[in-house]
């Protein structure tokens, strides 16, 4: 009994620091999307969004360990690995040029691509029992592994744009913010189906990860 007592109040320790992680994401995340990009503010409210997503997720996948959630666990990996390979990839700006990215950065794109494949198979299960929840499973393994592979490419210098490190700044931020986003939504949807709510983040701002993508993009010649 003492030790489920202590399981309870660890999980609502860490609930509310997974709250608070998430909020910072939310908040900082909001201000780089809608205001000017490269200034001062943007990195700095950059740097909270990096940790309050780091803590929000790592927070998430420690209370799955003690209350099994598919969802929390999902969205605690995303919000880990794109945050995290988005900062790092302004640090790797140089492969092009020869330089190697670093152990951490293979650990990052390895483990994900683990998860990918996990998502895929068991999204693919799912379905099969005629759980409609496979679809959203399915959606994120995709989504994992082409990640990844766009990962060693750029690991091996072979993209084809030369400010590489910009656009996947910009495109896993978002996509990190698009986690926290799905996480808010789903947990207080009282309206929308329920696969609706966890796609309807990444219908709305994929468009925006597009066009940013391209305003930006140099390719070489």
């Amino acid at each position: 009994m003492a030790i489920i007592m202590n399981l309870e109040l660890i999980f609502k320790v860490l609930l509310v620091i997974h709250i608070i992680g998430g909020s910072i994401g939310l908040i900082t995340g909001t201000i780089n999307l809608v205001r000017k990009k490269g200034d001062k503010l943007h990195k700095n409210a950059g740097l909270f969004f990096l940790y309050g997503m780091l803590i929000n997720g790592f927070a998430g996948i420690l209370m799955t360990l003690i209350h099994s959630n598919l969802f929390l666990f999902i969205i605690g990996i995303f919000s880990i690995y794109m945050a995290a390979t988005g900062q790092r990839y302004l640090s790797l700006k140089g492969l092009l040029k020869g330089e190697k990215p670093k152990i951490i950065d293979w650990i990052l794109s390895s483990v994900m691509l683990v998860f990918g494949f996990g998502f895929i198979i068991y999204g693919a299960l799912l379905l099969l029992s005629s759980n409609n929840f496979g679809v959203v499973l399915l959606v994120f393994g995709l989504v994992s592994i082409s990640m990844v592979y766009q990962d060693f490419q750029n690991y091996r210098g072979r993209s084809a744009i030369k400010n590489f490190w910009l656009l996947v700044h910009i495109q896993r931020m978002i996509g990190s913010y698009i986690a926290a986003a799905t996480a808010f939504l789903v947990v207080n949807n009282t309206i929308l189906p329920g696969i609706v709510a966890w796609l309807l983040p990444t219908v709305i701002l994929v468009p925006l990860i597009l066009r940013w993508s391209n305003k930006y993009k140099i390719v070489s010649k």
